[in-house]
């Protein structure tokens, strides 16, 4: 690996009704290779499968920490994890979403080389069709950001992390 796991990362996932895709999303947090993390699921009423869900992959996974609450929204679900959250970075997975196996190895070892605050990737989006999975769109990303100029850049910057170092 790049780094000691010495850092502890909070993975903070707000679920609403999402099961049909929470396998995968769980899946791809709970074996990266960077295996120093606090994984903070927040189910926020969902009234399909997805509590159980997220139940099952505590029981299967001690990293795994599932909180169940009435619906609130996305920023509410988001500020019940932060209000939790222990670690020394923050991570927000959608929970329709997965991600590669060595993200957070590749964005802490890019952090700590640059003695950064913030590190971050590009992102493909994928739509899920009947036949497959279609790839539709990549973004660059910048691999490591030195310096925050405001809030609203810290805001874009969260939603686009992904798993692919661009240099």
């Amino acid at each position: 690996g790049f780094i000691a796991n010495e850092q502890l990362v909070s993975v903070i996932i707000p679920v609403y009704n999402v099961s049909r895709y929470l396998p995968q999303c769980f899946d791809s947090v709970i074996s990266q290779t960077y295996r120093n993390l606090e994984i903070i699921v927040i189910d926020d009423g969902s009234t399909d499968d997805s509590g159980s869900i997220c139940d099952q992959y505590a029981e299967k996974d001690d990293r795994v920490r599932v909180i169940h609450k009435h619906n609130g929204g996305l920023s509410d679900a988001r500020n019940a994890g932060l209000n939790i959250a222990t670690g020394d970075w923050l991570s927000f997975i959608d929970s329709d979403d997965w991600i590669e196996a060595s993200m957070y190895e590749i964005l802490l070892h890019n952090a700590t080389k640059n003695n950064a605050e913030i590190s971050i990737g590009g992102v493909v989006d994928e739509v899920l069709t009947d036949n497959g999975i279609v790839i539709t769109k990549t973004t660059q990303g910048v691999s490591v950001v030195t310096e925050v100029v405001g809030i609203n850049s810290v805001e874009t910057y969260i939603t686009v992390a992904t798993a692919t170092e661009w240099v």
